[in-house]
């Protein structure tokens, strides 16, 4: 499971790619999900439990490109809000890289507001952080 919802994540995210140690030691501290159609995993999610005075969690869902616009993606990110809230999140909020135009349309369909652009310290790729509006929690 791990290795599959590695698989995804850097497909989607090459920048923040990972090795598996990487992936068990996220695997401890966030929810993380698989989506599959039959055996074939099509996306994955994870779940960062809520932080913070504001109980800001972190819901992210990815689906493999030649998997997008089938429900994927809604599917996944419906089950990480629906997690979310159970651990007591009363705000939600997304990442994405700027690059992955399907990913940002795909948060703000679903209701997110962009928040802040930025790059990491010795990186160059530019990442928006999105929060769910106030109408869509």
């Amino acid at each position: 499971m791990l290795e599959q919802w590695r698989h995804v994540h850097n497909v989607i995210v090459p920048p923040a790619a990972m090795d598996l140690d990487d992936v068990r030691e996220r695997a401890g501290r966030y929810r993380l999900e698989n989506a599959y159609v039959g055996d074939v995993v099509v996306g994955c999610s994870t779940v960062r439990p809520p932080q913070g005075e504001e109980a800001a969690a972190t819901v992210i869902a990815r689906v493999l490109p030649e998997h997008r616009r089938r429900g994927y993606g809604a599917a996944l990110y419906e089950n990480g809000l629906a997690h979310a809230r159970v651990l007591g999140a009363r705000v939600v909020e997304t990442c994405v890289l700027a690059v992955n135009e399907d990913g940002l349309r795909f948060a703000g369909k679903h209701g997110f507001v962009e928040v802040e652009r930025y790059v990491l310290d010795g990186e160059s790729d530019l990442w928006v952080d999105l929060r769910l509006a106030a109408d869509g929690a």
